[in-house]
This record gives structure tokens, C-alpha cells and sequence, in this order.
């Protein structure tokens, strides 16, 4: 998406200026315009993409009022600013926390307080010094005709700081700017040298222009390249910022190999079973060759999407080199990267603890990214003021934690796993000050940790205090009007209240109407405004104790929201509330990159960001709809018992789907493209085809958005066809999106930020190079309001979110559907392995809540196979091989049917005398050899390619016939019961606590909580245990024993109890505190067992109990 714009015309801008203030526009009802245009040459000295003007002091109040309201609002409610002095107990000490306040008002009878700077300074409008808050200085704009109270001069601040371009919104308005960028040498292939001698401080010779050779002696670094000649740019070679790392034909050409000869002896197998069945017991036959041939089924659609892995590796020097060095277009090197939204979901602080929660946003705050390109917003879908505070005191925190950070780079930056690091802290740190400096943080970070710890009881004193107060005074009110009534029939609202004495619009800690967990108003709270847009020092003598003097000291944009909740809406559990998060991010900053993290997963690399963005600002990183990290979890025992670090999964099937078109998308660690979120398709996507031919259907695209001028709507088209009715799709914009204009008008704007540099012939729709160092607008309170707007709950009725667009509703694996729905439409994903893990987080290492997570998967699978979104009604842009991998998603949980069953044929056979042959021939065992060495080879080769440990995937072997005869087999029941009785399914929210005994960090392993998933795990090895002990005393009592026959059925049973062995493992709790008595007892009931058995039906050709064994 190229824009044509042609070099050396002239610029035209249209300036609009307001007669009135904007407070008159409420009083009078209109506003008065008046228009005129400016045409400006574009020499050196006007460079439109230069040109900053300072703020004045009426923006930073707009902006300082915004960021320090709390702004709620909803279904039937008025949407409301309420002005927060404090939002915690502690006073606010950076300057861009909400509730940061500057000195008082001098203005008589005025306690409001000065509007302050990015440095937490006084912010004066007048040069006598006079300090005025934002309230008395529009009054006195307004109505002292501009006069300063103090001096009684006039201001010579002009009144208001006026944006181009009357008449167009903020959205349109930044897209133009930003398209209108100095450097065009992209699109015409031209070398602006008018702007390079501007740039470079170069002077005019005798005809010619005279470039300086050296650089100033004084002159900074940002400057120092350009001296020399221009041309070096023309002939640099171009580089990409991710390479594909092949994996070697010495052991993927055999792996494939293998695969092959494996389904063949397969193929070979179940027709020689078919074909040679058991007469004596031919229940048992057909049985297990059902059975096995689903095995089989199910084998190949695991294994072919394994058959092209790779392995990707991004450059950040190239990154750095292309977006954060000076260039001709950007000669101070300003960042150019695009925005990044983050989101953090969290639903119940009991099960969540905010302290979890408040690490994972200090990771976040910390990361290396451009600080004014970085926006953190949280979703607090409990509404709980618990969790409001406790982010409140992160903000806080981050303060001396993140500059803390960047002076002394710290890894990992989440201030809990660094301090609890096993290895040496002092490790490659050559600072004098580290050690005082990382002494004092550690210190703030215990009492940081007691203060959250302590909210809970503080919340709850500071309620009684308050709604003690509140039933004083409705007593003394009733008796001063002498009502009769009784004391006792008044019943006040037991309240919860915020640290500023005010009522919390969330939940209450006693639910009433409109303050419960499904009743609340939507609530916005900027806990860190936006931060300024050139990097801020700290200085020797900081609050913080620290010298930050070459430090920058700026913090991300941090926002809470909670989303409205009303009785009778279904606000669709996470998938709401991600949407919720999309539609108020879009309206508020507006980054053309998410990426989602769960409140328990945090930025174990610093520079994780740096390296999904190479994959997505890399030449074709136009197509991507999302890069997904693998999932790495802390807190594991050892031995992972129950394969909760899932490395088969996260490093061989997600390896193998990038070679196809991309990893799916697993729920957290993944950055998304906004645009392909909004459900439009790719970039110069092929017309499609179906299974019958060309299919007619229209594509939807972003340029099917609506924009002022026809030249605009050319300019931003994601591809090569034309749009016929491109007034009927705009039409239907507001249906799709709902009605937000702001909403509509941002998707262009993501868009085009979001797109590749166009800097090689190749990338034919790329944007031009400096087009992103332009300063983030400020943050008003009219686009805090829209955001109020945008997450009611009645915002999305009658649009296509959670249809189309966004995280797609009616599954309980709302992530595997989301990114099914991108690939089907064309898409392509990026799965990015980093040397250092990127993300880290936290499993479940209790056997219960580890088959309760499994649960939910598997039904979220089962729900996917019996919906639209089974990938047999894929479209054909859904490669074949993708279709197979998707398709296995929704078929796996079936699995457990025929695998419980032929869990129980060894017992049976064991029990019956019967084998699932009629004997042991060499045929049978030929092919049984062949199965299981194929099966041990491209084990060995999948661990050859892909880095896993032997032990992890026989842990993998063992957790699928465990989660297989407990989990898959429940999902199945409740799919089938969905699908066919209605009955809506639930979940259990995984626990992120810890056990009970806190000297133990894998505690929680041994806590034996029971389920009824347990059931069929434990009748298995019950029954198989038994029936080995039926068939040993039946063989050895018997005269003609049958050694073949028991050593086949045995070997079967011990194959099924070693799978098992974790599980038995688990419900025998700690080790040593199992009692004796038990163990004893099992070996009584199973010799006593046996025993009948042999009484009741003896061997043949005895008569007696115990056939004809006698002891010696």
C-alpha cells in the first residue's frame, strides 16, 4: 500500500480555528468556523514532518485531567469524569501516576492544584511565575479576556494550541500527517538532496552543494554518520530481519522416510488382522482391530502436519538498524517501530492473586520497547477494587523498578523470579552502584509485597470505617426529623470505598444491585498517562534514591478497565473481555500490534517484542495475522510428572505447523496484527477457489473502510482488485463495528502503521520510512469517554463481534477458534522460538487441576468438531496439511473412546484365557517389531530436530493415556450432551495459588483432591492388576500351562500401567506419608481376589479348588 504523493509539491493545509472555547460549545449548541488554506513549498526550512510544537498549557491540562479521572458509565447512565486525588493510600511520587498532584492554586478561595510537566514540575502559563490550576486558567481565558490574575498582563500564550485540519477527526487527521511524510524516496525511487543538505548542515559551493566530510566536534552521536557522501544509502545492501534456519536432510529426510514406511507396515498390519481374525473369542478380535485401526486413523493425522519443520531466527540488529538509526527521513534517529498494545486479563483476585498479576504488569512496564510507542492495559473482568489498587501500586512501584531495570539491564524484569533467581545476581555487573542500587530495590519490593498483601485487610477496615460513619449519620438525620420509626429497620448499603472516600463503581465485597460480579458499570482508570515524547533523565538526586542520571525514566501507558456487566447479557467469559480490550485500546492509542499475555505469564525476555516485531516489519510480514512464542511455565516439579511444560507440543507440533501456515494460536504469548483481528482479509491474497470451481465471493479488506477523498481510498488499497460496491460495505461499517466513528475511523490508521517498510522493490505495499516519529496525540477526556462507550455491554448487539470480528465467542477454546477463523481466510502465523525464552508462567502441578485444564481443552475441541468451525468446512485458503492439523484438534478428545476400551482388552484377555489373536504367529510379531521401531526411530528423530529430552515425551506418552481415559472421555460426554440436550457446558478456572506449606515450593503437587475424572484411570489399573493376578495363579495351577498366552496378555497390562505409573504416583500423595496399612491391605485383596477366582472357576480338567498345585 504504497501512497503516491508527488516529489516537490507543493503542501496544502487547511487550518480551522474556533471563535469559541469548548465549554461555550455545550452553552450555545454550536461552534463558530472559520476557514482558510495555506499553501506551503516544501524547501528545508519546512520539513511537515519536523515541525513539533510544544503543547500548551491547555493541552497538558486536557491531558493531566484524562489521566487522572476515573471514567465510568454504561447501559441507561451517563457517562462521568470523577477526579481522583488518590487512588492508593500512598501518595503518587511519579509524575505520570494518576493522582500526581502539583502545588496548590494561588488563585483566593481556589484549592485545585498547578497542572505539571513530564518531570513532575510546576507548569506556569504566564512568565511572572503565577501559579494557576487548569480550572482558574480557563476561566480566566474565558471571561478576564485573557489576563493574568498575578501580574495583570495579558498572556502571551496563544489561547489554544489548534490542530490542522478543521472539519476531519483525530484518526483521519493523524493518517494524513503521517502519509505526508518528508521522505518519498521509497515511492520514487528519487534522493531528496534539498532535504539531505537541510539535515546534514551541509553548505552550497560554486554550483554544487558541498557535503561536510566530518562531523562537528560537538556534534551528538544521532549525528555523527552524516558526514560523507549521501550516496552510501543508495548502494547499502538491503537485509532481512528473519532468516529460516533448515533443518538438516540428514535427519528430516529420514524422518520422512520413516513416516512413510511406518504407515505402510500399518496399512499391512490391519489387513492382515482383517483378514485373520479369532474364531474362539471373535468379540475380543473385533474389538481390538476397531480399535486399531481409529489408532491408526488418529496417527496420521497427528504425524502428516509434522512432515516440514523449521526453525526461524530474528536479527535485532537489523531492527535497530532500520528503525532506530538516523536516516535521511528520520536524521535524529527516533524510533519508527510501531505501537504495541498489551493485554492482561484477570477475572477473580481469590484465584488470581494480584500480586501475580501486578509482577506480570512490571514485566511489561519494563520491557525493551520504545516507552511512547508501549501501552499496558488491563482487564479486570471481576471488577474488583482488590485488583484496582493493587495495579495502582504497581504503577507506583514501576517508578524505581523499571529505571532500575534499564540502568543495571536486568533479566528477567519481573521483579519476583529476580529475586529469587538460583544464580549469582552480581554476575556481569560492573557498576560500583549495583549493589546499593539493587539493596534498596530489594528492600521496596518487600514492603511493595506487604502492601499487597495487605489490601485485602485494608479494603475491608477502610469499609467498616466508612459505612459505620455512613449509619451515624443516617441515625442522627432521622432523629433530628423525628421519625418514630425504629432504629433497627434501618438497613444501610454496606459499601466498598475507594482510599479518596468515594464509592468503588465495581464490585462491592457485599453484592448489591449494580455493584455485584454480573452487575457494574464499566470503569476506566489511566493509572500512567502517556508518557512525553522525547526520552526524560532522571537526575543524581532522584526520589528514588537512585542516580538516574543517563537513565530514562519514563513509564508505558497503563490502563485499568473493567468492562460494564448487566443481568441478562452474555458477556462471553475471556472472549468478551479481550474484545472489550480491542475496541477501548483502538480508541485510546490505537497500536496496530496486541499482544496478549495471561496474568501469570510474564516478559522473561526483555526484548521478546523486538523479536516478534522482525518477523512482522520483514519483507511479505504484511500476511502475518500473529506470531505466537511457545509456552514456558516456572513452579514445575522436576521430573514433570504430569507434562505440564508440554515441550512435544510447544516444540515439535508448533515447529512443524510453521513450515505449513503457522503455529495455532494457544491463548497467551501472541502478537497480533489489529487489522487481521477485525476479521479482514490478507494483503494480495488469490482469488479463491473452491472445491467446484471459482467462487465469486467478495473479499473484505481494509480498504473497504470509508475515507475522506477518492485519492485516500487509492492510496490504501490492501490489494490489486477493485471494489464495486464500496458504498454499500461502508454502509454496512457501523453494523459490523458498531457505532463508534472513532472505532471505524482508527482501522485505517493501524493499518497503515502496521505495514512494512517499504525501503525494497519488493515490498510493493509499505509504508515510508520516519512515518511513526510523530508524537502520540494527547489523551483527552473525550476519547477516555468513547472508550466508555465502546466496552458497554450493550456496544456489541447487532455487529459481527465475536462473530467475524475480534476473539470469536461460543467455545471454551475461544484462542484455537480465533486463529482457525485467520488461517481460513488466508493468513499466515509465525511461530518465534528466542534463544532466551520469551514468556514464562505458571502450570498446575496438582494431578486434579491438571485434568481439570485438560477438560477444558478437550471440550473446547469436542465443541469445535460439532460447530462451523469443524476444519471439513474449511475454505480453500486453508492449506491441506493446516486442514489436517485443525482437523485433529476437534478429533483428538475421540480418541479416548477406543483407547479406554483397549485399556481393558489385556484384562479381559487375561480373565478369559483369550489373546486378540487366535495365537502368536510370526506374522503378528513381525508386525507388532516393525510398529514399535518405526514408532522408537522417528522418536529419536523428533528429538533430534526438535531439542526435547527422552524423558519428555515418554512424560508426553504418558499424560496422553492418562488425560485420554479421564478428561477426553468427560469432554466427549458433555460435547455429545451439548450437541444434543442443550446442556451448556462449564469449567473450573484454573487455581494460580500455591499450596499450603510454604517451606515446600512443589507443595501443592501432593494434595490429593478428588474428582470424578479419577474414576477410570483407577478401574483400569485396578482391573489390570487383578487380572494379572488371576492369570499368573491360573497358569501356575494349571497342568497344561499356556506361558504364551500370559506372557502376551501380561505384556499388554504392564504396557497400560506404566503409562499409568505418574497417575498411581499422584494418589498415593506425599512419599512417606502413605500408611503401611495400606499397601498391605492392597496386597490382601488382590492374593484374596485371585484366589476366588481360581475357586470359582477352576482350570479345566480339575475338579478341585486350586487345580493340581500342591505345595511341596
Amino acid at each position: 500500500m504504497a501512497s503516491k504523493f508527488k516529489h516537490g509539491s507543493s503542501m496544502v493545509r487547511k487550518i480551522t480555528q474556533l471563535s469559541n472555547d469548548l465549554d461555550q460549545e455545550g452553552e450555545n449548541g454550536s461552534v463558530g468556523l472559520a476557514t482558510y488554506t495555506v499553501h506551503i513549498p516544501p524547501t528545508p526550512d519546512n520539513q511537515p514532518m519536523e515541525i513539533s510544537l510544544e503543547r500548551s498549557s491547555s493541552r497538558r491540562a486536557e491531558d493531566q485531567y484524562a489521566s487522572s479521572s476515573m471514567f465510568t458509565g454504561g447501559f441507561n447512565q451517563l457517562t462521568r469524569a470523577h477526579l481522583k486525588d488518590k487512588v492508593i493510600e500512598s501518595e503518587s511520587s511519579h509524575p505520570q501516576m494518576a493522582g500526581a498532584k502539583g502545588s496548590s492554586c494561588a488563585v483566593p478561595g481556589c484549592d485545585g492544584k498547578v497542572v505539571t510537566d513530564e518531570r513532575g514540575l510546576d507548569v506556569v502559563p504566564c512568565e511572572c511565575g503565577y501559579k494557576i490550576c487548569r480550572d482558574c486558567y480557563r476561566d480566566a481565558l474565558r471571561a478576564g479576556e485573557g489576563i493574568c490574575p498575578g501580574c495583570k498582563e495579558p498572556y502571551n500564550e496563544p489561547e489554544v494550541n489548534l490542530p490542522p485540519g478543521g472539519g476531519v477527526n483525530k484518526m483521519e487527521r493523524r493518517l494524513s500527517v503521517m502519509k505526508s511524510g518528508a521522505l518519498t524516496r521509497s515511492q520514487t525511487n528519487e534522493f531528496d538532496h534539498a532535504q539531505w543538505l537541510f539535515e546534514s548542515k551541509g553548505s552550497y559551493g560554486y554550483g554544487n552543494a558541498m557535503w561536510p566530510k566530518e562531523s562537528e566536534p560537538d556534534a551528538s552521536p544521532a549525528s555523527e554518520w552524516m558526514g560523507g557522501d549521501p550516496n552510501v544509502f543508495k548502494e547499502k545492501q538491503w537485509k532481512p530481519l528473519t532468516r529460516k534456519l533448515s533443518i538438516s536432510a540428514a535427519i528430516l529426510s529420514p524422518y520422512r522416510l520413516i513416516i512413510f514406511v511406518r504407515l505402510v507396515i500399518l496399512v499391512f498390519f490391519l489387513k492382515w488382522r482383517v483378514q485373520n481374525p479369532n474364531d474362539d473369542a471373535i468379540w475380543l478380535w473385533g474389538m481390538s482391530v476397531v480399535c486399531e485401526i481409529w489408532f491408526a486413523f488418529s496417527w496420521v493425522l497427528d504425524q502428516f502436519p509434522k512432515l516440514f519443520p523449521v526453525n526461524r531466527v530474528a536479527d535485532l540488529d537489523v531492527l535497530k538498524e532500520k528503525f532506530e538509526t538516523p536516516n535521511p527521513s528520520n536524521p535524529t534517529g527516533k524510533s519508527d517501530l510501531p505501537g504495541v498494545d498489551m493485554f492482561v486479563s484477570t477475572a477473580d483476585p481469590e484465584k488470581e492473586p494480584p500480586l501475580v498479576t501486578a509482577n506480570t504488569i512490571l514485566s511489561i512496564l519494563a520491557a525493551d520497547y520504545p516507552v511512547e510507542k508501549l501501552s499496558c492495559y488491563v482487564s479486570d473482568d471481576g471488577g474488583a477494587l482488590l485488583t484496582f489498587e493493587a495495579m495502582a501500586e504497581a504503577a507506583s512501584f514501576a517508578n524505581l523498578w523499571v529505571p532500575f531495570c534499564r540502568k543495571h539491564d536486568i533479566e528477567p524484569r519481573n521483579p519476583e523470579s529476580y529475586f529469587n533467581l538460583k544464580r549469582d545476581p552480581y554476575k556481569n555487573k560492573v557498576r560500583s552502584d549495583f549493589v546499593r542500587d539493587r539493596r534498596r530495590v530489594k528492600r521496596e519490593y518487600d514492603e511493595f509485597k506487604v502492601r499487597i498483601n495487605g489490601l485485602p485487610d485494608s479494603i475491608r477496615r477502610r469499609a467498616d470505617a466508612y459505612n459505620a460513619s455512613q449509619e451515624l449519620k443516617a441515625m442522627r438525620k432521622r432523629r433530628e426529623n423525628e421519625n418514630e420509626e425504629p432504629i433497627e429497620n434501618l438497613k444501610i448499603p454496606k459499601a466498598t470505598w475507594m482510599a479518596d472516600g468515594t464509592h468503588w463503581p465495581g464490585t462491592w465485597t457485599n453484592a448489591v444491585p449494580e455493584h455485584s460480579r454480573g452487575d457494574h458499570a464499566s470503569i476506566i482508570q489511566v493509572m500512567l498517562k502517556p508518557p512525553s515524547d522525547e526520552p526524560l533523565t532522571g537526575t543524581a538526586s532522584d526520589s528514588t534514591g537512585l542516580d538516574l542520571t543517563e537513565v530514562d525514566i519514563r513509564l508505558p501507558m497503563l490502563v485499568y478497565v473493567s468492562r460494564e456487566k448487566r443481568p441478562g447479557y452474555d458477556h462471553n467469559k475471556k472472549a468478551g473481555a479481550m474484545n472489550a480490550l480491542v475496541r477501548a485500546s483502538a480508541v485510546m492509542s490505537n497500536g496496530p500490534f496486541i499482544l496478549n499475555l495471561d496474568c501469570d505469564h510474564y516478559i522473561y525476555n526483555s526484548q521478546a517484542l523486538r523479536e516478534g516485531m522482525c518477523f512482522m516489519m520483514d519483507r511479505g510480514g504484511d500476511r502475518l495475522c500473529y506470531v505466537q512464542f511457545p509456552q514456558r511455565f516456572e513452579g514445575i516439579d522436576p521430573n514433570d510428572r504430569y507434562a505440564n511444560h508440554n515441550t512435544v507440543f510447544f516444540d515439535v507440533n508448533m515447529r512443524a505447523l510453521d513450515g505449513i501456515q503457522g503455529p495455532v494460536y494457544v491463548g497467551t504469548g501472541c502478537l497480533f496484527r489489529r487489522t487481521a483481528l477485525y476479521g479482514f482479509d490478507p494483503p494480495r491474497i488469490k482469488e479463491e477457489t473452491g472445491w467446484f470451481g471459482k467462487k465469486n465471493k467478495k473479499s473484505s479488506t481494509v480498504a473497504s473502510v470509508s475515507e475522506a477523498g477518492a485519492a485516500e481510498e487509492q492510496s490504501l488499497s490492501l490489494r490489486n482488485n477493485e471494489i464495486e460496491d464500496e458504498e454499500m460495505f461502508t454502509a454496512l461499517v457501523p453494523k459490523k463495528f458498531g457505532n463508534s466513528s472513532l472505532l471505524v475511523d482508527s482501522i485505517r490508521v493501524a493499518e497503515f502503521q502496521g505495514l512494512p517498510l517499504a525501503d525494497h522493490s519488493a515490498i510493493k505495499y509499505g509504508r515510508p520510512q520516519g512515518a511513526l516519529t510523530l508524537p502520540r496525540d494527547p489523551l483527552d477526556a473525550a476519547t477516555v469517554a468513547e472508550a466508555i462507550n465502546v466496552i458497554s455491554c450493550w456496544y456489541e448487539d447487532k455487529t459481527e463481534w465475536g462473530i467475524r470480528i475480534g476473539w470469536i465467542y461460543g467455545s471454551v477454546t475461544e484462542d484455537v477458534v480465533t486463529g482457525y477463523r485467520m488461517h481460513n481466510r488466508g493468513w499466515r502465523s509465525i511461530y518465534c522460538v528466542t534463544k532466551r525464552d520469551a514468556f514464562r508462567g505458571t502450570a498446575p502441578i496438582n494431578l486434579t487441576d491438571r485434568l481439570h485444564q485438560v477438560l477444558r481443552w478437550a471440550t473446547g475441541s469436542v465443541e469445535i468438531f460439532f460447530s462451523r468451525n469443524n476444519a471439513l468446512l474449511a475454505s480453500s485458503r486453508l492449506k491441506f496439511l493446516q486442514r489436517i492439523a485443525y482437523l485433529n484438534v476437534g478429533i483428538y478428545p475421540f480418541t479416548s473412546i477406543f483407547l479406554i476400551v483397549y485399556c481393558f482388552l489385556p484384562a479381559l484377555s487375561l480373565f478369559t484365557d483369550q489373546f486378540i489373536v487366535q495365537s502368536l504367529q510370526v506374522n503378528f510379531l513381525v508386525y507388532l517389531l516393525g510398529i514399535t521401531l518405526t514408532l522408537v526411530i522417528l522418536a529419536v528423530l523428533e528429538i533430534k530436530w526438535s531439542g526435547i529430552a527422552l524423558e519428555e515425551w515418554w512424560r508426553n506418552e504418558q499424560f496422553w493415556l492418562i488425560g485420554g481415559t479421564s478428561a477426553h472421555l468427560a469432554a466427549v460426554l458433555q460435547g455429545l450432551l451439548k450437541v444434543m440436550a442443550g446442556i451448556e457446558i462449564s469449567f473450573t478456572l484454573t487455581s494460580k495459588s500455591a499450596g499450603d506449606d510454604e517451606n515446600d515450593e512443589y507443595a501443592d503437587l501432593y494434595v490429593l483432591k478428588w474428582t470424578s475424572l479419577m474414576i477410570p484411570p483407577i478401574t483400569i489399573m485396578m482391573v489390570n492388576l487383578i487380572a494379572i493376578a488371576v492369570a499368573v495363579s491360573r497358569t501356575i495351577y494349571s497342568e497344561d500351562r499356556q506361558w504364551s498366552s500370559l506372557l502376551g496378555g501380561v505384556f499388554f497390562s504392564f504396557w497400560v500401567l506404566a503409562h499409568l505409573y505418574p497417575f498411581a504416583k499422584g494418589l498415593m500423595g506425599r512419599r512417606g506419608r502413605t500408611p503401611t496399612i495400606v499397601f498391605v491391605w492392597s496386597g490382601l485383596i488382590s492374593i484374596t481376589i485371585s484366589l476366588l477366582w481360581v475357586a470359582i472357576d477352576p482350570p479345566s480338567g480339575s475338579t478341585q479348588i486350586g487345580g493340581s498345585f500342591q505345595f511341596p
